[in-house]
């Protein structure tokens, strides 16, 4: 496999056999693991004994432990040579709305003995909120307008003191929507066939995109790749508006194009989480991810992507 496909390619055979934690071995997770194994030696955590049998047949160490039981991660200390932390905060039951808890006691856990030599976060591109359009660089100030935006930046503030304290390269990618035809709700095609509302014409946002499987690529460059107490937006090439996004998938699924409604009857008509998700347009300059971690992507726009 070329070097621009995967970092440990290119590095000495001293440097492959490395430990990567995974926090938040979910699906993208997964696809992580596939793209490293068996080159490294791969763990995980996770707070279900239910899942081990399924990570040992991929050939990751299941650690058990729950980001929201602090004393159970003590056993991380020292364990990995890199970590790549996807698990998002916590959504209810907090103190603080606007803190974000998990990181806070991974990070802790990690301080304890044999600090990794990197680790990757995944973050939101939700941490900017509403540009109005515009494109959004690395260096635009963050402006949260939800919760758990809010979270995810305090994570962010977090890991970058981490970082910057510990001398550990701490690498976020901000992330927008994941797709993938093989992840679950990974495609438009359960939302045109119940025919849910888009915005017309007039009202709609702009929305980026990233497949599973470039993002996936994307955390295993940052961990070789990324710059120290850098930030990447990890989107893809296509410039679209939603409406546009889902017409285009109900193309290629010959299925009806969704009906357009004016945002003034949205409100009736669709659920507050997806208004929220039409209440913000941005479109991410990706000029990071292509020149600093060298991401070649296989699926430049979401019409290949879900085709």
């Amino acid at each position: 496999m070329p070097s621009n496909q995967s970092p440990l390619g290119a590095l000495p055979a001293r440097f492959r056999r490395q430990r990567i934690l995974i926090i938040g071995c979910g699906d993208v997770g997964l696809r992580v693991a596939r793209q490293l194994a068996p080159r490294v030696r791969l763990l995980a955590l996770t707070s279900s004994p239910e899942r081990s049998p399924e990570l040992r047949d991929r050939h990751i160490t299941p650690l058990a432990g729950n980001l929201d039981q602090p004393a159970t991660l003590r056993r991380l200390a020292g364990l990995a040579t890199r970590v790549v932390h996807l698990a998002p905060p916590p959504g209810e039951n907090l103190p603080d709305w606007r803190r974000d808890p998990r990181t806070l006691a991974l990070l802790r856990a990690l301080r304890l003995r044999g600090l990794p030599q990197a680790v990757v976060y995944g973050s939101t591109s939700g941490v900017y909120g509403d540009c109005q359009g515009e494109w959004a660089s690395e260096t635009r100030p963050v402006n949260p307008h939800t919760p758990r935006a809010w979270r995810r930046v305090d994570a962010e503030a977090q890991l970058r003191f981490f970082g910057r304290s510990s001398g550990v390269r701490v690498h976020t990618l901000r992330i927008p929507g994941i797709y993938a035809p093989d992840r679950e709700g990974g495609t438009p095609r359960g939302r045109l066939l119940k025919g849910t509302p888009v915005l017309a014409p007039s009202d709609d946002v702009f929305t980026n995109h990233i497949h599973a499987d470039d993002l996936a690529r994307a955390c295993v460059a940052a961990l070789w790749l990324g710059k120290p107490q850098r930030i990447t937006n990890t989107s893809d090439d296509t410039e679209l508006k939603m409406g546009d996004y889902f017409d285009l998938a109900a193309d290629l699924y010959n299925l009806p194009r969704p009906p357009r409604v004016a945002r003034s009857s949205a409100q009736d008509e669709l659920p507050l989480m997806l208004l929220s998700f039409m209440s913000e347009s941005r479109r991410l300059d990706n000029t990071r991810l292509k020149q600093e971690l060298r991401l070649r992507l296989r699926y430049p726009t979401v019409a290949e992507g879900l085709d």
